[in-house]
């Protein structure tokens, strides 16, 4: 579970409602931290292969404006080829948090102590 702003945010809805989108192959959600609102929720997208024109995260902020709850909305979305996983392929959530805080630099805020 995401807290963002005293919100509980289930990954799980939010990758149900992008496996709606036409370009979607694979979605996982997860949360990161933030020092305004305790944790922001990034999603890591596959897409499928062969589409000429792949949507940018503003196309994926226009699908779901409107469409869930705005604190539900991912604030990040990133692009990846594989997940990471285990020996027996299981993704490794925690990793896709670890990279999300490297790439928008936010050690400070994974640093705060919660309750």
């Amino acid at each position: 579970m995401i807290i963002r702003g005293g919100e509980n945010i289930y990954p799980r809805e939010i990758e149900e409602f992008l496996y709606t989108h036409p370009d979607v192959r694979d979605v996982q959600v997860v949360g990161v931290p933030s020092e305004k609102y305790g944790e922001e929720v990034v999603a890591y997208i596959q897409l499928k292969n062969g589409n000429q024109n792949p949507p940018t995260q503003d196309d994926f902020h226009g699908f779901c404006d409107k469409k869930i709850a705005f604190h539900k909305i991912p604030r990040y979305f990133f692009f990846v080829d594989e997940y990471p996983t285990t020996a027996s392929g299981k993704i490794q959530k925690y990793k896709l948090r670890d990279q999300a805080i490297e790439e928008l630099q936010r050690q400070t805020a994974a640093a705060i102590k919660t309750a």
